[in-house]
């Protein structure tokens, strides 16, 4: 893969105006259907959860109900686990794997904790195979006081109640070639900065909290994964996607500060995962299943140490 260094929007060294802007959004097309891939599964899923509406988007003329699952057998005295996936909506393992675990696992933690599933926080992106929403805003850099994605405020104000009891929080995504070679090239040129290449890592890896890191619980997540897919490499100089690797598979981001989903609650135990579909290595069904494999390693995980 060659990066494309130059992005046909916008002009180099000048941040997007509204006409770059929805420039970018005439080009944008609806290649799946959010209603036939994830409210129909959601709508399968009785048996185990409670679907709960939190919230609609009006993207006219798109317009998207909000679901999220819960436990059946929700109880207040339980801590709760919480699990996103579709943050970035082009990344398709995690609204997948996200569905997958609810419907092969949602009876397996019945009466130990609350669960609570949201499939996909950003359906425009998921429809559009998209990173940002269509103001042209990365949802996952807006879970803040002063975020603008209204996927993240929805999903924010779905969270507010339970602040204080969640236990662990696992949130599911890929890191793809168009990485390199769509989405940071027009994150460059929307903020007027020249692109910079920083590589994709071939095969799954977990971004930790750098102000919580909880090394064991990483480790934990790891090597549950690394029994379904490889783990990446660090590269020549110790690093992946340009940050250190600081255990086998793990690199830390100062989550909260970043606005990022997996700040968005107080939970004791906190990971992205970060698997790598364009490998030559992985399969659609190995990326489902080692996502699979990360939630349940990391509830299993929060249950065995409190």
């Amino acid at each position: 893969m060659t990066p494309r260094h130059a992005h046909p929007i916008g002009t180099p060294g000048q941040p997007w105006g509204e006409a770059e802007r929805s420039l970018w959004r005439s080009r944008q097309r609806r290649q799946r259907s959010y209603a036939g891939d994830v409210l129909e599964a959601v709508a399968h899923l009785h048996a185990h959860w409670d679907v709960q509406p939190y919230g609609e988007l009006d993207y006219a003329p798109d317009f998207y109900p909000l679901v999220a699952l819960h436990s059946a057998d929700w109880s207040h005295d339980r801590p709760i686990a919480l699990v996103t996936g579709g943050v970035h909506g082009y990344e398709t393992s995690g609204v997948h794997g996200a569905l997958r675990f609810a419907a092969e696992h949602g009876s397996a933690y019945e009466g130990r904790i609350n669960v609570l599933v949201v499939p996909c926080v950003s359906p425009w992106g998921y429809e559009h195979v998209q990173r940002w929403n269509p103001a042209a805003v990365d949802p996952n850099r807006s879970f803040s006081a002063h975020g603008k994605a209204l996927e993240s405020i929805a999903l924010m104000r779905l969270l507010a109640p339970m602040q204080g009891r969640f236990l662990v929080h696992i949130d599911l995504h890929e890191t793809t070639d168009t990485d390199e070679s769509e989405f940071r090239p027009a994150l460059a040129a929307r903020d007027g900065k020249p692109f910079e290449p920083e590589g994709v890592p071939d095969g799954f890896y977990l971004v930790g909290d750098s102000e919580n890191p909880q090394p064991a619980f990483q480790q934990a997540v790891i090597a549950a994964v690394e029994r379904v897919t490889h783990i990446a490499p660090a590269d020549a100089d110790g690093k992946m996607i340009g940050s250190p690797v600081v255990a086998h598979g793990v690199i830390n981001y100062p989550v909260k500060s970043l606005g990022l989903c997996a700040g968005a609650t107080d939970a004791r135990y906190t990971t992205t995962t970060e698997v790598y579909p364009d490998s030559p290595q992985a399969t659609p069904e190995q990326c489902n299943a080692a996502q699979v494999a990360a939630v349940r390693a990391a509830i299993d995980y929060a249950l065995a140490h409190g």
